[in-house]
């Protein structure tokens, strides 16, 4: 097993727990049962693990993930 090997299968783990994450706060926030607060704590701590696993990639967090979220929580406070 090469260096090369290990450095594509961490990546790779790391992708799949950026999807949980994600994904896992995505589906909190549509359950539409926090307060603006707690959604906006939620989307902040998101962020911060996101952050831990990809440090350099903020701006790519700011780009997909923050609209996402934000959409989603104004489409779960819509509809309350």
């Amino acid at each position: 097993m090469s260096k090369q090997d290990d450095a594509l299968r961490e990546e790779n783990r790391k992708m799949r727990f950026l999807r949980l994450i994600v994904d896992a706060t995505a589906a909190r926030l549509r359950q539409g049962d926090l307060s603006p607060i707690e959604a906006l704590t939620l989307m902040s701590e998101t962020k911060k693990a996101v952050l831990h696993l990809f440090p350099d990639k903020e701006d790519v967090y700011d780009l997909i993930y923050k609209p996402r979220f934000e959409r989603i929580l104004k489409e779960s406070l819509d509809s309350n």
